[in-house]
């Protein structure tokens, strides 16, 4: 039987490799954040095919080592399953992250100006014939009814607060 050395091949030095990597990637810029990324799967790939064969050689130990060697195996799957969950939080806030950059510049490329609204509108009123004198009292009448609106709700609470006082 090969040496436990020999059976681990170097795989703790692998996922402590990875482990450093993963440090890296949170300070890595924009353009190499892909390749650190690539680089880490495919090493935790490589990571897992070696864990199969692994497995398969710690079956083959004799009796008294075997526990030992099934031990060291598991809770190497263990780590680098860890590091592989680590690694897919990381994208996915990653990914995250550029759909809101995304968003946001799409949201500051756009103008909310309810005064060019209101412009369009007096221009096409203009374009209808309507004169100065109307709008002016379209928009009046605008501004009044925002008044009666306010003061609608806030009879409407009066009431329901007497109703519910003389109710009780």
């Amino acid at each position: 039987m090969p040496p436990k050395c020999l059976i681990l091949g170097g795989t703790p030095r692998q996922v402590h490799e990875i482990q450093s990597r993963m440090g890296r990637l949170e300070t890595a810029d924009k353009q190499s954040v892909q390749i650190v990324e690539n680089e880490i799967q495919a090493s935790i790939d490589q990571i897992f095919s070696r864990l199969e064969r692994l497995e398969i050689l710690s079956s083959k130990e004799p009796p008294n080592k075997r526990q030992n060697a099934k031990l060291r195996v598991d809770q190497l799957k263990y780590d680098v399953q860890h590091l592989q969950t680590a690694l897919r939080n990381f994208q996915h806030r990653r990914h995250a992250r550029e759909q809101q950059e995304r968003q946001r510049e799409e949201l500051l490329s756009r103008t909310f100006t309810t005064n060019g609204t209101q412009k369009k509108i007096l221009d096409i009123a203009n374009m209808l014939g309507l004169s100065n004198t109307v709008m002016r009292l379209i928009e009046k009448r605008a501004f009044q009814d925002k008044y009666f609106m306010i003061g609608g709700m806030l009879l409407t609470c009066v009431v329901m607060f007497l109703v519910v006082q003389y109710l009780t």
